[in-house]
């Protein structure tokens, strides 16, 4: 075995909604240690705040080496819910901040749908569909990115668990009502959930997480299609939002795979059995593989890869874009 100052050390580090996850390991040993923060990286006028990623991340990385031993950092991945459209000021100012700090040479930072990608396919042709809250599709040829979605839940997000949850609700309204489309199943789920339905947009509409509360439904819409043609229906709805977003991101040719990672598939049999059925037919030939990892396992592969050469996957502008200080 090499001693640690001849490995090529990482750090491979995973930003989103509940706070940073942070591995330190080395591409001969793998990952050595993990530690995370539950306090999410602020956003402001300039998108996701580099000082304040820094004030997050230093205090994690100077735990984990504590425990892996000194492991030298020569490359570091960051994964960042966000960053496509919130990492301008992150892209111009953590590279130099991580050199100044550790010595670091070569930073990739990838958009979280690209490290949920690599996570669950690795450097392989394909599509992923990454659903939570929100949802959004990349795949790759490897030579390029593409994206489908993940425009949030007032444009976009088309089959999520804000999707799910927002259907379910309105499908209780109509029930409310007496119009068509209702469920009074889902009505007695929404009250029993949320209290009266009359109440329900003044108690919503204020709040700052809507997105969180419409997903919050979403197990109910689930737990109800086994009996309600309606909330069956929603989620056979989804299960052809998510599959029309992979068709669109999945590249042509080849023997790509479709894998799907995140927490709203945990819904289980009622929403994976309709998707496999969509699948099919909009991707017969490609082939449907269960995710290796979560995001920050595809930052912790960037990470390993990076430290030791350059990158298999395709460079972006927006999605995964390395910078390499002089030195290397």
């Amino acid at each position: 075995m090499s001693g640690a100052s001849e490995e090529s050390g990482f750090l491979a580090v995973d930003s989103g909604g509940s706070g940073l996850r942070a591995v330190v390991g080395t591409a001969e040993r793998g990952p050595l240690a993990l530690r995370a923060s539950g306090e999410p990286v602020r956003t402001g006028a300039r998108g996701i705040d580099p000082g304040h990623f820094m004030e997050q991340l230093v205090p994690l990385v100077r735990a984990l080496t504590a425990e892996a031993g000194a492991v030298p950092l020569t490359a570091v991945a960051v994964g960042a819910a966000g960053l496509a459209s919130l990492g301008a000021g992150l892209r111009a100012e953590l590279p130099g901040a991580l050199a100044r700090e550790w010595g670091v040479r070569r930073v990739a930072l990838a958009a979280d749908a690209v490290t949920a990608y690599v996570g669950a396919l690795g450097p392989r042709p394909g599509a992923v569909i990454a659903g939570g809250t929100g949802l959004i599709a990349v795949g790759t040829d490897l030579t390029g990115w593409r994206r489908a979605d993940g425009w949030g839940h007032l444009l976009g997000d088309c089959g999520s668990g804000a999707w799910i949850g927002r259907a379910g609700l309105e499908a209780a309204l109509r029930a409310h009502d007496g119009r068509e489309g209702g469920s009074a199943r889902l009505l007695a789920c929404a009250e029993e959930v949320f209290g009266p339905v009359a109440g329900l947009p003044g108690a919503l509409y204020p709040r700052p997480d809507r997105p969180a509360v419409l997903a919050s439904f979403a197990p109910r819409v689930a737990a109800c299609a086994g009996e309600d043609p309606v909330a069956a229906g929603i989620l056979r709805e989804a299960a052809r939002h998510m599959a029309d977003s992979a068709a669109a991101v999945c590249p042509a040719g080849g023997e790509p795979r479709v894998a799907v990672t995140g927490g709203l598939f945990k819904l289980g049999a009622p929403l994976l059995g309709p998707l496999d059925e969509e699948l099919t037919r909009r991707l017969p030939l490609v082939r449907r593989v269960p995710a290796e990892g979560d995001p920050l396992h595809g930052s912790v592969r960037i990470a390993a890869e990076l430290s030791t050469g350059p990158l298999t996957l395709p460079g972006d502008e927006t999605m995964l874009s390395v910078t390499t200080r002089p030195g290397d």
